[in-house]
């Protein structure tokens, strides 16, 4: 039986966090086992904001190695770089022809973007849901991963597979969101505003490339507050989240008892001690992500393994591409 087609990108900009690994790492390591999975750096993707190329190889090289010390196997999926693949460029072009302007300009993505880079708002910027579209469309995915800022761009993925399929046949189709059921964790920054990030709020943000002594640095600087007023009291986001991230790293007995410390205290008696919890969470996290952090550089260090790996990927990621883009200069009436 043939498996559904899973597809996800990620972009080569910033550090990989605790935020992707619980957000959506963890869910693709359970995902490869269930269905066809393709995984791919979106190093195109990255160029709408003209990062320093110079230093690009070098991400996209941290971004595989950490995907694969997070539990990927590249025997088993098409780990591969977007630019390796061009029958998505063409595919992209295809797609622009369905495009239009005024959707472009009305993406919550694209307006952002304009809000923050006034002086580099460039063609690849405003076709950014195009490209995204023909990166899903190009293996046929049915099945997409995506957070809830994503959710208009994969719309709009499925309005051009409709439009290509109205005006050419039916070819392409339509891919939906995709996630495992139950409440997908979500992980504040260690100030308790927003989510980590990439590029953003490095010190409340946990890289799983950090050393030690980092994490401890930033664990110990978390937010915490006087302790609740009364017992069984509501936490605050930002103590919510200090448990959020022991439950996913430390025993169920050492959450138990910071649990119970925090609700049996009151004003005059607070019992929970957050700099013991925060030391305790710093340590529990350090042999978390030190086992990621040393493969992923051990990836990184192995030159040969990883042109292996992205070779293979390419070829695996080519082979589901060619076949798609054959049907599709078909039924354009591109195959002279």
């Amino acid at each position: 039986m043939n498996k559904e087609v899973v597809l996800s990108g990620i972009r080569p900009t910033g550090f990989l966090h605790l935020g992707n690994y619980f957000g959506a790492m963890r869910n693709y390591v359970r995902m490869q086992d269930e269905y066809n999975c393709y995984f791919f750096v979106a190093n195109w993707h990255s160029l709408t904001t003209h990062p320093d190329t110079k230093e690009l190889k070098n991400s996209v090289h941290r971004v595989i190695a950490e995907n694969i010390a997070c539990g990927l196997d590249p025997e088993k999926v098409a780990l591969y770089i977007q630019s390796d693949v061009p029958e998505i460029a063409e595919l992209y072009l295809y797609l622009n022809m369905m495009a239009y302007k005024g959707e472009l300009e009305k993406t919550v993505t694209f307006k952002e973007k304009v809000r923050l880079q006034p002086d580099n708002v460039n063609a690849g910027l405003l076709t950014y849901p195009v490209l995204q579209a023909a990166d899903i469309l190009i293996h046929r995915a049915v099945k997409v991963p995506v957070g809830k800022d994503q959710e208009q761009h994969l719309e709009m993925a499925r309005n051009y597979a409709e439009r290509f399929n109205h005006r050419y046949g039916d070819v392409l189709p339509l891919p939906y969101a995709f996630n495992y059921g139950g409440e997908l964790v979500k992980i504040l920054s260690l100030d308790g505003v927003g989510k980590m990030s990439k590029s953003e709020n490095q010190m409340n943000t946990l890289y799983l490339a950090d050393e030690d002594e980092n994490i401890r640095k930033k664990i110990m600087k978390a937010k915490t507050d006087q302790g609740p007023a009364e017992p069984n009291a509501v936490k605050p986001d930002y103590i919510e989240n200090l448990f959020t991230l022991m439950k996913l790293v430390s025993t169920s007995d050492t959450v138990q008892k910071f649990e119970d410390d925090f609700n049996h205290s009151s004003a005059g008696n607070c019992i929970i001690r957050y700099g013991d919890m925060k030391k305790q969470l710093a340590e529990d996290m350090i042999r978390f992500i030190q086992p990621i952090r040393t493969q992923a550089a051990d990836i990184q260090k192995n030159q040969d393994l990883l042109k292996k790996i992205i070779q293979q990927g390419a070829d695996k990621a080519r082979d589901s591409a060619s076949k798609t883009l054959s049907l599709v200069r078909t039924a354009v009436g591109m195959d002279y």
